[in-house]
């Protein structure tokens, strides 16, 4: 579980970042990972989380948010910054790969900001 601090809450953090970021992609979500405002700066890494309606019914997206909550909030990043995982529809078909694709995903969008 993430706490309060640790989360993305206000929209325009999250449009921001998924415009401004950069971007991996696995068969079950994109990670995007943008720097956060300078004249705010965090002191934690926060992340937020899109699950659309296209994943499943309510009942499969809170399952399907909650898993990445746990998941997300064992990962270590490599600077403070905003991240936003947004879940693709098989994250709700194949629930045992979502692990692995989240880990590939933050590893690979850190990368990439990080040459940025």
């Amino acid at each position: 579980m993430l706490p309060g601090p640790r989360r993305l809450k206000r929209p325009s953090d999250f449009g921001t970042t998924v415009r401004r970021g950069s971007r991996a992609a696995t068969p079950t979500v994109v990670v995007h990972v943008g720097r956060s405002n300078l004249q705010d700066p965090p002191e934690f890494t926060r992340v937020g989380f899109v699950v659309s309606k296209k994943v499943g019914n309510a009942v499969t997206r809170n399952r399907v948010k909650r898993r990445l909550r746990h998941l997300a909030s064992d990962l270590a990043s490599p600077f403070v910054t905003d991240v936003v995982v947004r879940a693709l529809p098989a994250a709700a078909s194949e629930p045992q790969r979502l692990g692995d694709d989240l880990r590939d995903a933050w590893s690979r969008a850190f990368t990439k900001a990080a040459s940025c």
